[in-house]
């Protein structure tokens, strides 16, 4: 097939989008100018890549199979430019990295201290729940990941490169928050602020819950971390959050650890990639940072934040 990469960069477009205008908009081309590259390219392959019903277009069997080639074919050709690109030198490419929320206090700070170390490097960060990021895994949307631990049965290098301590807080004023060494069976029939289904920190508290024998009925549901630190610090109930989140709570005595016993739950953060992608130079040098530089940097942010 006599194929152009400009035709396969616009069909990728139209396939993505299932729509010409939105395609023309994003590659800055007339409409006329997509459907002409797009019927070149069905000219070449020799089967239609789309069809149409209605108002709406659709991927033919063919168009599916071309939509994953023309991905492959186009993180190839970006991995070869940032490749030739280190090879003269040059610290620059882009970097698309997804950060639990969980994550995101720490993980806005790594990218501004790797920024600093490579300003030239483009950053883009999406910060969102576990199901998404697993999702951007399996389709390897991103060029890392950091997040709790990933599920086993997905087949990915995942890399812990810091510790994830989960503690009990509760508002300020509870009555709990100058006792010591809290029997968890005072937790039962208490108030519960928790994550949706699916979130880590929610299985985890499922876990510990049903360890001691303890029905588990969360009292309130929220989407966000930030959210439930409001909460909690409204006195709506008790929670279980990464210690990682409360940096500023803690500082300005909004919110309190609660000392109860078989806590904190430590975990580990992971910096993680699908087993089978090929990294890019940049990536591979944000990979090294984090699993080099990430304890010591968060901890020196963290004993600046106090002086």
């Amino acid at each position: 097939m006599n194929i152009t990469i400009r035709q396969l960069q616009v069909f990728e477009a139209v396939a993505r989008h299932l729509g010409f205008t939105r395609a023309a908009e994003e590659l800055h081309l007339t409409q006329p100018a997509v459907s002409m590259q797009v019927k070149q390219l069905e000219e070449h392959v020799g089967l239609p890549l789309f069809e149409q019903v209605g108002k709406k277009i659709f991927l033919t069997e063919a168009g599916s199979e071309m939509h994953h080639y023309s991905k492959v074919i186009a993180q190839q050709l970006t991995e070869a430019e940032e490749v030739i690109e280190a090879l003269k030198g040059v610290r620059r490419g882009s970097l698309d990295v997804s950060v639990a929320s969980t994550a995101n206090a720490f993980g806005t700070k790594l990218l501004a201290a790797f920024s600093q170390k490579y300003p030239s490097v483009t950053l883009k960060l999406d910060v969102t729940n576990r199901e998404t990021l697993l999702w951007q895994l399996a389709d390897n949307e991103k060029d890392l990941v950091i997040m709790g631990r990933p599920p086993e049965d997905m087949d990915l290098e995942a890399e812990p490169f810091m510790e994830n301590p989960l503690v009990v807080i509760a508002h300020a004023a509870h009555p709990w928050v100058k006792e010591k060494n809290i029997d968890p069976e005072r937790l039962r029939d208490r108030t519960f602020v928790v994550r949706e289904r699916g979130s880590g920190t929610r299985q985890l508290m499922e876990r510990f819950f049903e360890a001691h024998d303890i029905p588990f009925e969360p009292g309130m549901e929220m989407t966000s971390n930030e959210a439930i630190k409001q909460a909690v610090e409204a006195g709506l109930g008790l929670a279980v959050v990464s210690i990682h989140t409360l940096e500023l709570e803690l500082e300005t005595n909004r919110i309190a650890v609660l000392d109860v016993q078989d806590f904190p739950i430590m975990r580990h953060w992971y910096v993680v990639h699908p087993k089978s992608k090929r990294l890019s130079p940049v990536a591979q040098v944000f990979r090294e940072f984090v699993l080099r530089d990430a304890h010591a940097i968060l901890k020196q942010k963290k004993h600046g934040s106090h002086a």
